[in-house]
C-alpha cells in the first residue's frame, strides 16, 4: 500500500500529493488539439515551480492537478471555457484609419499595443483594414480553442517545508 500524504513526509517511501498550498515543481506543455506546441518547459533546463492557488495557472488546470503525486504524468483536455474562454464578438473593435500613424504599415496579424481605461497595456491583433477603417481583435489568441495540457510532476512539498 502506498501512502498518500497531505502533511509532512514521514519516510522516504511516502509520496506527497498535490493539495491546496502545495509547492509544485513540474514540466508542462500547452498544446493545440493538432499537437502544435504553444508553450512548454520540457525542452528547457528549468521546470516551472509555483504554489498551488497562487494564480500562476488557470484554476481549471489546478483542479486537474489536485491529488497528483511526484512522478505522475498526465494529459488533460481543456475545453475553451476551461482555458481562455470563447471568442467574444464584442472584443472586435473597429477604428478609423486616421487614429493610426499615416506611415504605420498595417497587415493582418499585426499586434498593436493599446492602453485601456486604467492605462494598462492591452494587445490587439489587426484582423482586417482598408483605407477608412482598421478592425482590431482583442480576444485572447487562444480564445475559442480546445487545448491539451501535458504535465509531469517532479516534486511536491507541503507549504511548511518550502525553502
Amino acid at each position: 500500500m502506498q501512502a498518500r500524504l497531505t502533511g509532512n513526509i514521514n519516510s522516504m517511501t511516502d509520496v506527497m500529493t498535490i493539495t491546496e498550498n502545495s509547492k509544485i515543481t513540474l514540466h508542462f506543455a500547452l498544446l493545440l488539439e493538432d499537437g502544435q506546441v504553444v508553450d512548454s518547459t520540457f525542452e528547457r533546463e528549468k521546470p516551472a515551480s509555483f504554489v498551488f492557488g497562487d494564480g500562476n495557472l488557470l484554476s481549471s488546470v489546478e483542479a486537474q492537478l489536485l491529488g497528483l503525486r511526484t512522478g505522475d504524468k498526465e494529459t488533460f483536455k481543456l475545453a475553451p471555457e476551461q482555458a481562455f474562454g470563447q471568442r467574444n464578438p464584442a472584443n472586435i473593435q473597429s477604428f478609423p484609419r486616421s487614429q493610426f500613424n499615416a506611415d504605420m504599415e498595417l497587415y493582418e496579424g499585426l499586434v498593436i499595443s493599446f492602453a485601456d481605461a486604467a492605462r494598462a497595456e492591452l494587445p490587439g491583433v489587426v484582423s482586417s483594414f482598408d483605407d477608412e477603417r482598421v478592425e482590431v481583435d482583442f480576444n485572447h489568441p487562444l480564445a475559442g480553442r480546445s487545448l491539451l495540457f501535458k504535465v509531469e510532476i517532479l516534486d511536491v512539498q507541503a507549504q511548511g517545508e518550502m525553502s
